[in-house]
């Protein structure tokens, strides 16, 4: 099968969990549960399939509800399509030849861009990071750190363990000496899936990458918007991004670095 049909069946599944993601996003804003037909937050009138297609239905309404008109947030669209390209970009970093451990770990790629796109919307909206997600992430990473060791080897296991290790101590060390100032206690839990996905060295650029990304924009914040020095920014998108970086181009980095060291 061509992959690059692959790839585009892969980005609209995404852009589909993206428009549940948007859902859930609210359903957790309102202490509400995921079940139960959509409803406008304004009108609460439920919707019905058309006016829930992904990015299309928001193009066609003009971005206001069909029933009271009220303005629906460009949260909705950008989420959709932004699942829908992490979607397809990790689907593309491991499916390369259909074989069972590829699908394996395609699979679990996904439900890790799910999990990243809501914790990056609900930490930026709310400064936390729900426990369910950090959990859900640890458990699954730590499944399929198992699972992978199989084929990968022992080493691959130790790594992922001794980074998620060497992760927790450090986040948790900025925690406890700046009293929570630092950072939030779901960022400390967050690394622990850090450390379980990218292993070691990688670990190391996804920090590097999100602290100097956290220090650029809250200068920029400061300058721009007054706010003062040790105002609350969400670290978590920070550490998504960091985190993406460091999957993405983590081996190239360091490869980079170590040739211009030596």
């Amino acid at each position: 099968m061509d992959f690059l049909l692959i790839y585009f069946f892969i980005f609209l599944l995404g852009v589909f969990i993206g428009s549940f993601l948007n859902c859930l996003i609210y359903r957790l804003e309102v202490g509400e549960k995921p079940e139960g037909r959509s409803y406008c937050p304004k009108c609460k009138k439920t919707l019905k399939v058309k006016d829930l297609v992904p990015v299309f239905s928001y193009i066609f309404l003009k971005g206001r509800c069909r029933y009271c008109g009220e303005k629906i947030s460009i949260q909705y669209p950008l989420v959709e399509l932004s699942t829908g390209v992490l979607f397809a970009f990790l689907g593309a970093s491991a499916l390369q030849a259909l074989t069972v451990f590829e699908v394996f770990t395609t699979l679990y790629l996904l439900i890790v861009a799910s999990f990243l796109v809501l914790i990056f919307v609900y930490d930026i909206k709310h400064f936390i990071i729900p426990d369910f997600a950090n959990f859900s992430l640890i458990g699954l990473s730590f499944l399929y750190l198992l699972g992978a060791t199989l084929q990968e080897g022992l080493e691959f296991f130790i790594a992922g363990i001794a980074s998620a290790s060497g992760a927790f101590l450090f986040f948790f060390a900025l925690y406890y000496f700046t009293k929570g100032k630092g950072m939030g206690f779901g960022d400390v839990k967050f690394v622990i899936f850090m450390g379980l996905f990218l292993g070691f060295p990688k670990i190391l650029v996804a920090f590097f990458v999100s602290f100097v990304l956290g220090a650029i924009i809250g200068l920029i914040l400061i300058a721009v918007k007054k706010k003062k020095a040790g105002s609350q920014i969400p670290f978590g998108p920070f550490l998504i991004i960091g985190l993406l970086t460091a999957h993405f181009y983590g081996s190239s980095i360091i490869e980079t670095y170590l040739n211009y060291a030596s």
